[in-house]
């Protein structure tokens, strides 16, 4: 059984950091790109950020690109999500998702986590 499982999450005020991990189990870790996304209040789910299994290549979404950082740690089977210069945009549960294949995907996903809650306080 896959499973995913973020942690890290809070309330954060706005201009600080967070930093996000996703543990990852019953699966070939380093085989699997590995995504975040994230879902506001009354929003679609979107795209936040991927690397490819072996981290070599990343992509961000435009909203995030300067101030979020993704990396992995395939020993450990952990993906990171470093947020700095939070804002109230980016308040939102935060997904991480796994994808088999070694490139970076903005699009659908083969498993995802529970999410956890960011709120970015004023």
């Amino acid at each position: 059984q896959v499973l995913l499982v973020e942690s890290g999450g809070g309330l954060v005020q706005a201009g600080g950091s967070l930093r996000l991990s996703c543990a990852a189990s019953g699966l070939t870790f380093r085989s699997y790109a590995m995504g975040w996304f994230r879902q506001a209040p009354g929003k679609e789910r979107e795209f936040v950020a991927a690397i490819s299994w072996g981290g070599g290549n990343i992509d961000y979404a435009d909203p995030v690109k300067g101030r979020f950082t993704i990396s992995r740690d395939n020993p450990k089977n952990m993906v990171y999500l470093q947020m700095n210069s939070v804002n109230a945009a980016d308040t939102a549960v935060y997904y991480c998702a796994a994808r088999k294949g070694n490139h970076v995907y903005k699009g659908e996903y083969d498993y995802w986590g529970q999410g956890t809650q960011v709120t970015v306080s004023a």
